[in-house]
């Protein structure tokens, strides 16, 4: 049971597996089915085993986790969990990448399809047209993007786990920032950019721009902060206030998400057919480094990740000036 386990350091250094995977082949999720336990992961049952509550209004103080050297070993957990949050709630990643996978190479080769032929039936004994798939010509390295949050000991030890959950959260939207423009500048090095009609955007671009993906469905239109106003202030865009009021995102009247970020250059709209324009590449999750951080005398969190873009499809992603 979890209150058994023994805690070390030695469980965040098991090649292959995370702290949390570690900690469930001690503590087996499936012991718990049909228990009041059931919805907690082998993590969060430490957290009650030592009754340490993370959240809320009556949340502990971080030295909580330092009440024992036991304790001590789930606090780079913690940390990640929380930068990792704050990471996928600024992350574009879901509105632009069709498909995620993970490496342990320092680098990795695309796939580059080129689509030959029309789509019009084929006659008999007539050629079938091709699309073909091939691996990128050359090798892309996978990008590092880190923040180091520094803290000493006796600045946070007080804080509530409420509080500094928040700051931790933050550091990783710093890091999601960084990582989402560097899918930007992939997604869109190689595209031409259209530009409007006249000397400021109106909703007959907009229009247009979402039908000049052609066979694509454009499902996200990623817009600077300055142009996500303009959009916004348009006259046909109040009869969208519904959708931000019941889901706090904002559509267009034909379905596009419109998705305010800095990570696209100013003045610039750029549309994503998110079904297929892009594979995310990780060659690390978030890394925390524990060793420091398991001693109560830490004055610094550092936290990393390693990743990738590539573009899948031809025509998927397009480029507005306005």
């Amino acid at each position: 049971m979890y209150n058994n386990v023994k805690l070390d350091k030695s469980l965040y250094s098991i090649t292959g597996k995370s702290f949390t995977e570690a900690l469930a082949e001690l503590d087996p999720d499936a012991n718990y089915t049909g228990t009041d336990l059931a919805g907690l992961d082998a993590f969060e049952r430490q957290l009650k085993r030592f009754n340490i509550k993370v959240s809320g209004e009556n949340s502990d103080r971080v030295e909580k986790f330092f009440a024992s050297s036991e304790s001590a070993v789930l606090f780079p957990e913690y940390c990640r969990r929380m930068i990792k949050q704050g990471m996928n709630e600024a992350s574009l990643v879901p509105d632009i990448a069709a498909a995620i996978t993970y490496t342990d190479q320092i680098d990795f080769r695309g796939l580059t399809v080129t689509v030959n032929g029309t789509d019009a039936a084929v006659d008999q004994a007539g050629d079938i047209p091709v699309t073909s798939v091939l691996l990128a010509s050359e090798a892309k390295p996978l990008k590092k993007f880190a923040r180091k949050l520094s803290c000493s000991y006796e600045s946070i030890r007080k804080q509530r786990l409420g509080a500094f959950g928040v700051i931790l959260k933050n550091l990783g939207a710093q890091i999601s920032q960084a990582v989402n423009k560097l899918a930007m500048d992939e997604l869109t090095e190689d595209v031409v950019p259209s530009t409007i009609a006249g000397d400021s955007v109106t909703y007959a671009d907009l229009a247009e721009f979402w039908s000049s993906m052609g066979g694509k469905n454009m499902t996200a239109m990623v817009c600077s902060p300055a142009v996500m106003a303009q959009i916004l202030a348009l006259n046909e865009m109040k009869f969208c206030v519904s959708d931000f009021m019941t889901s706090g995102r904002v559509k267009t009247p034909y379905g596009v998400t419109l998705i305010k970020s800095s990570a696209v250059d100013p003045d610039t709209v750029v549309g994503i057919d998110g079904s297929c324009a892009a594979e995310m590449v990780f060659g690390t999750d978030i890394i925390v480094d524990f060793d420091k951080l398991i001693s109560c005398q830490c004055d610094e969190i550092a936290a990393s990740v390693t990743v990738g873009f590539s573009v899948l499809t031809d025509g998927a992603v397009k480029v507005l000036a306005v």
